[in-house]
């Protein structure tokens, strides 16, 4: 066989390894355009706020929007309290957590129905974090509440830890602003979501790590 047959048999194969990658690409953004348009809430041990930026206790208003939709929850009786999450960043104040905690008392959710988990600087560490909470607690489903377009790597890491998650998502905030940027979402979260697919999951299997 001549360089040039090889030559061609690996462009064919490059191609088809390509035109298998970009399938597999558009496949995850249309699962994360459909679970965005999902509100499933149903009766469960904890409603689980993902936390967010937040300036010197006052939340974002991406982060405002989460714990609004959580009160709504809450008040519906989805579940009998609420988990929020997330550490301190480099020269905050408070933690993303506390600072949720904060805004719900302020918006009527009684203190004792608030569980902050003051841990994570990103949704994966702040979900296992959660996870742990849960065993501990012997809780076993929550319901996430998030941007839509995060609710389908949210809801895996949150299964992956061990927590029977579905998702809520809410769509007052910035994250459904605009057509612009719900594509740019959905652009980032789908790298995301392929980027824990390959590396973070395996690291919850092989390690043991919650």
């Amino acid at each position: 066989m001549t360089p040039l047959f090889w030559f061609k048999w690996f462009l064919r194969a490059a191609a088809a390894l390509l035109a298998l990658f970009l399938s597999y690409v558009l496949f995850v953004a249309g699962h994360i355009w459909w679970v965005a348009r999902q509100d499933n809430h149903p009766r469960s041990d904890a409603i689980l706020v993902l936390g967010a930026a937040e300036y010197n206790g006052r939340p974002s208003a991406v982060f405002a929007a989460r714990l609004d939709h959580a009160v709504t929850l809450y008040d519906e009786h989805v579940a009998p309290r609420i988990v929020t999450v997330g550490g301190k960043q480099s020269g905050d104040l408070t933690t993303e957590a506390r600072a949720a905690q904060d805004y719900l008392v302020r918006h009527g959710v009684p203190a004792n129905a608030i569980l902050p988990v003051e841990i994570g600087h990103d949704t994966l560490q702040s979900v296992r974090a959660a996870g742990v909470v849960f065993k501990q607690r012997g809780w076993h489903s929550a319901v996430v509440v998030t941007d839509p377009w995060h609710c389908l790597r949210a809801r895996t890491m949150a299964r992956d830890a061990g927590i029977a998650a579905q998702t809520s998502p809410e769509h007052t905030g910035p994250a459904v602003s605009s057509r612009g940027t719900e594509i740019r979402y959905v652009a980032r979260e789908t790298l995301a979501y392929i980027y824990y697919q390959v590396f973070g999951n395996d690291s919850v299997h092989s390690t043991g790590a919650v």
